[in-house]
């Protein structure tokens, strides 16, 4: 399995991403993260995966070759569980999120990729 998650820090916050991770991950509420649009981003990833089957209301899963994936929200983050999955579907997803001010945070590495937003 493969994790990406994703928050975004309300204006004028900036904490540890790690810790912030670890907080979410054990279903903690963090303060100072915005609240995200779930239902919304939910219904964009079922869209532009709309060629994936959707085994329940938060798995999708490739039929035409491999990879398979799971996403668990809450009202400040997103996280995705890569079930090889192909770099290519990570890649878009992240996009998914990217149209939502929403960076990555990559807990393998761990880095998160909030430059791109940043002015």
């Amino acid at each position: 399995m493969y994790e990406l998650l994703f928050w975004k820090y309300s204006d004028g916050i900036y904490l540890n991403h790690q810790e912030v991770y670890e907080a979410l991950d054990e279903n903690h509420e963090v303060q100072g993260l915005e609240k995200l649009p779930v239902d919304v981003i939910l219904n964009r990833i079922n869209s532009v995966f709309s060629n994936w089957e959707r085994v329940d209301d938060n798995s999708w899963k490739n039929n035409d070759g491999p990879g398979a994936f799971y996403v668990k929200t809450t009202s400040t983050s997103v996280k995705i569980e890569c079930y090889g999955t192909v770099g290519t579907t990570m890649d878009k997803l992240v996009d998914i999120m990217d149209e939502y001010k929403c960076p990555l945070y990559d807990p393998q590495i761990p880095q998160r990729y909030d430059e791109m937003f940043e002015q």
